[in-house]
């Protein structure tokens, strides 16, 4: 019997792919994939640290998407869900689309394959959930600022979104649960550490970060809403459903619902 082996990778989705090339290419048995911060040592396996290589990590990427375009969609999002466990899930559903040439990895009667399409679904269910309700605001630097605190980890997946739409201007979106961000400098996207202490809600009480003219514009939005609104036609369950309130503090229109 082979021992078993945990490995190791940095948390990046690169990081797991090059972990999978290993894996495959030692062919290890792998008792477990984890971060390198919430390692937990196994009674009966060894741990290996793998460093992310670009190229492994893409002949990775190139094989699943050469089976088919949905897995390698299913994959990625899955592992933004950051769900427990999701490593060894995904290894595990890698396995059996490399292994079978008959397409049954996508026989969502495969108790794995169906688990990843679930969570592929719910996180770009939030994706585009995201993308609509991102609300800037403009800070007294210039640059439009915004926080968000999705359920799972979206922002590289709405970066596209608001650089297509928003390209002559200069952006931050903030992930408040993750204390990171997505930065747009009008010429590319970047990725930013921050450790923000102010975290700006879009609360009545104004934050002395951004422009007096946006506080205005505010202003003007939410009369020209409350004047185009039909109250006999409010239907609040409804409302919701779409809106969730736990999205509400960040809404500049929902700042005196909260």
């Amino acid at each position: 019997m082979n021992a078993s082996t945990t490995l190791v990778y940095d948390g990046s989705f690169n990081g797991f792919l090059t972990a999978v090339f290993v894996a495959f290419d030692e062919k290890i048995n792998v008792a477990d994939i984890q971060k390198n911060h919430q390692t937990q040592s196994g009674l009966f396996s060894e741990t290996e640290t793998v460093f992310t290589h670009v190229e492994k990590a893409k002949r990775v990427w190139n094989g699943i998407r050469n089976k088919s375009h949905n897995a390698i969609s299913h994959v990625y999002f899955a592992f933004l869900s950051e769900t427990e466990g999701i490593e060894l899930l995904l290894y595990n559903y890698i396995q059996k689309l490399m292994r079978d040439k008959n397409g049954k990895y996508m026989d969502y009667s495969d108790s794995t394959v169906l688990h990843i399409a679930q969570l592929a679904k719910k996180v770009g269910r939030e994706k585009h959930r995201m993308e609509a309700f991102v609300r800037f605001q403009l800070t007294k630097d210039g640059i439009y600022f915004a926080n968000i605190e999705p359920d799972f980890d979206v922002l590289p997946l709405i970066s596209k979104h608001f650089r297509d739409r928003y390209a002559d201007q200069k952006w931050l979106i903030y992930d408040v649960k993750r204390s990171y961000g997505i930065y747009y400098d009008l010429d590319h996207v970047e990725m930013v550490s921050l450790n923000l202490k102010d975290i700006h809600h879009n609360r009545t009480v104004k934050s002395a970060a951004f422009a007096n003219e946006e506080y205005e514009y505010q202003t003007l939005w939410n009369d020209y809403f409350k004047s185009t609104n039909i109250a006999s036609r409010i239907n609040p369950k409804l409302h919701v459903q779409h809106v969730p309130k736990r999205y509400w503090k960040y809404l500049s229109d929902k700042k005196e619902a909260v």
